[in-house]
């Protein structure tokens, strides 16, 4: 079994040997190198060890060298949470300010109904904060987003940052759309033990659900200039800011745009 590695999670994103600062350069180049190389990946995330204080699904007492094991080593991925702690301890071991953030999504809150379910990283550089997420599934902003109100844009797609009451709402626009919610948050710096509720309420669900009912694969990589996102046959790709989805009815093409988004880079 591996340890988390410095070194090695930087091989493992293609960024071995590049000069390692912490600066919004740097900060910037891991967080794309990073979704591009590391899927998010739903059944990798319900594969990883217990912990002795519960059975099921674990988002709080998380191993992180068994995580950074199947996650980074082996390439395979996981979910929101596994992404985002794992990230989050890289930028801390490389000298930068980061602090674990709380949300939900549009899809969590219904289903769940906790105001923190999803988890993302703030980075302050100097006077500045930056919004880093490489564990949502998308689609979504590859580089950090500065915390703000102007808009913003990646790759032909616009961000901005809504205040609604304490919260702040992430919203999207892709190229001859219209604004979406990504997810809400706040900008209140939490520690893992917030996510118990929802590491309860996860478990409760796969408890009362039949075997393979876990719900519908959720894979997504990113690419030079875009995403590529399968949920259940539905297939969703974003090149330039241009969105087209499409159901995938044939099983073979369906295993093979799976694959082709989980698959361990070369490397």
């Amino acid at each position: 079994m591996n340890v988390f590695d410095v070194d090695e999670y930087l091989r493992r994103i293609g960024h071995e040997g590049e000069e390692v600062k912490p600066d919004i350069e740097t900060l910037r180049a891991l967080h794309k190198k990073h979704l591009m190389a590391i899927p998010y990946n739903s059944v990798s995330s319900l594969t990883l060890p217990p912990s002795p204080r519960t059975s099921g699904v674990v988002l709080v007492d998380i191993d992180e060298d068994a995580t950074f094991d199947v996650v980074v080593a082996e390439g395979r991925g996981g979910g929101c949470i596994q992404l985002s702690r794992l990230f989050f301890r890289l930028l801390h071991e490389l000298g930068f300010d980061a602090a674990l953030l709380g949300g939900s999504t549009v899809e969590g809150a219904q289903l769940f109904g906790t105001d923190v379910e999803h988890m993302l990283v703030l980075v302050t550089l100097h006077d500045e904060k930056w919004l880093v997420d490489v564990g949502y599934a998308g689609p979504s902003f590859l580089e950090p987003l500065l915390v703000g109100d102007e808009v913003q844009v990646q790759y032909g797609v616009r961000y901005r940052l809504v205040e609604d009451g304490h919260t702040l709402v992430l919203q999207r626009c892709a190229q001859g759309g219209r604004w979406h919610v990504v997810y809400r948050f706040t900008l209140t710096a939490r520690e893992p033990a917030a996510w118990s509720e929802f590491e309860s309420k996860v478990n409760e669900k796969l408890a009362g659900a039949e075997p393979g009912e876990g719900g519908p694969m959720l894979c997504s990589r990113a690419s030079d200039d875009g995403q590529s996102i399968l949920k259940g046959r539905r297939h969703l790709t974003v090149r330039d800011g241009v969105e087209q989805v499409r159901t995938l009815v044939d099983n073979d093409e369906y295993h093979d745009v799976a694959a082709g988004i989980t698959s361990r880079p070369v490397g």
